[in-house]
């Protein structure tokens, strides 16, 4: 066994796990939504901002995180959020009202905002850049898995624990989760630490790079949107527009997830393989957003059965991640967790507006005489068209690469 599999075995599977959990507790809703409704009696514009209210902790929290994880490396911080995101775990499987399943639900996401991030820092620290794209996608395959966790497994135990259980089962496995990080290998920090004035310096760098603002509405618009579509929206798109009862519903689910793992797996073993054979990951990344978009533009108009356009999008999203390596790739190492959360927080300021958003335009659009069908239909097709834009702006290349003079 070589140097990189040792090091791959001692790394990935803690913070695969964490990134697992990260991503079953980001879709669970879709499944639990219909309880939730009943119980709380809340319509989809409420349920939309409840649950969303997990993406607008996990969004916020990203500047500062990027700057935790540079300055005390991503095992610590992982760990000690893993805990915060347990208690917001066992507040949710309490919560008797909207409001404090609201305040579970931020804890929740405030939680687990390092597991996918912190597992990006550590691999540039350990790996190769040439290795990064491969890693990455084995780290979303392990969210993939999580997302397949929170579609059929989740409906199937319902009747045995109920909602509350759910989330008392997930505290549990948080806390396993930070005991485990907290026994991989750290990257010990070579240098004197940059001060927070050039910390936050090297952020302005960031965000006024063209090379960021290449990906950022993209991230924000195309794979944010997906993130509130898959993590909330699906179920009821699939029973409102389709007429599918919930059982088929969450078939369809969880087949989604079954697509999305599978291009997650095809990335992590292949693209390394294509790049040295003349297809490089931004080819992949841009054929991933463009199935995305026509796929869209299928479900708005009918135009084949849901159950083979929901896996293609989930194969499109697998794709669109490869935007973070391909980012990180412009700037230096030593802020790799600044240029990952920056993008990152692009990505789930999208995904928390567009998830409470389609929820309020879907309401809006059926308050004025729409069905609730067509309702569903407009709201994404208004989706698609500001997505559109973003794809097209990302499609003009940056004749010069940005990277920072200095790595601060």
């Amino acid at each position: 066994m070589n140097d990189f599999y040792r090091l791959w075995i001692r790394l990935v599977p803690a913070y695969a796990a964490g990134y697992f959990l990260s991503y079953g507790l980001r879709s669970v809703n879709a499944v639990i939504a219909p309880e939730l409704m009943r119980e709380l009696n809340v319509s989809a514009a409420g349920l939309g901002l409840l649950t969303s209210a997990y993406l607008l902790a996990f969004g916020l929290f990203q500047l500062p995180l990027g700057l935790l994880l540079d300055r005390f490396g991503p095992r610590r911080v992982e760990a000690a959020l893993l805990l915060v995101a347990a208690a917001g775990c066992a507040l949710f499987g309490l919560g008797q009202s909207l409001e404090s399943l609201a305040v579970a639900r931020a804890l929740i996401g405030l939680g687990v905002s390092a597991c996918l991030m912190g597992s990006f820092k550590a691999f540039s620290q350990w790996f190769p850049v040439q290795r990064l794209p491969a890693l990455t996608a084995t780290i979303m395959v392990a969210g993939g898995l999580g997302a397949l966790s929170a579609s059929l497994p989740v409906a199937a135990a319902l009747p045995l624990l109920g909602w509350r259980g759910v989330f008392f089962l997930c505290a549990g496995l948080l806390v396993l989760t930070a005991a485990m990080l907290m026994r991989v290998p750290d990257q010990p920090v070579h240098g004197p630490h940059a001060t927070l004035s050039q910390q936050i310096r090297s952020l302005g760098d960031i965000y006024t790079s063209r090379q960021f603002w290449r990906f950022a509405p993209q991230g924000c618009l195309i794979v944010g949107g997906y993130m509130a579509i898959q993590g909330l929206w699906v179920v009821p798109w699939l029973m409102e527009v389709n007429g599918a009862s919930r059982t088929t519903a969450a078939e369809i689910l969880f087949m989604l997830g079954v697509a999305m793992l599978a291009g997650f797996i095809f990335v992590a073993t292949c693209s390394t393989w294509l790049s040295r054979r003349g297809v490089p990951p931004m080819a992949l990344l841009t054929a991933g957003m463009g199935l995305a978009l026509l796929v869209e533009l299928c479900l708005v108009m009918n135009l084949a059965p849901p159950a083979l356009l929901w896996p293609l999008l989930g194969i499109s999203f697998s794709l669109g991640n490869i935007a973070y390596s391909q980012l990180t790739a412009s700037f230096p190492i030593s802020i790799s967790g600044r240029v990952n959360t920056a993008l990152n927080l692009m990505v789930f300021i999208g995904a928390f507006g567009l998830q409470w958003g389609f929820g309020t335009a879907v309401e809006a659009f059926a308050a004025s005489g729409l069905s609730r069908a067509d309702a569903f239909r407009t709201t994404l097709g208004g989706l698609l068209g500001a997505q559109v834009l973003a794809f097209a702006w990302f499609l003009v290349p940056v004749r010069r690469p940005s990277a920072l003079a200095s790595a601060t």
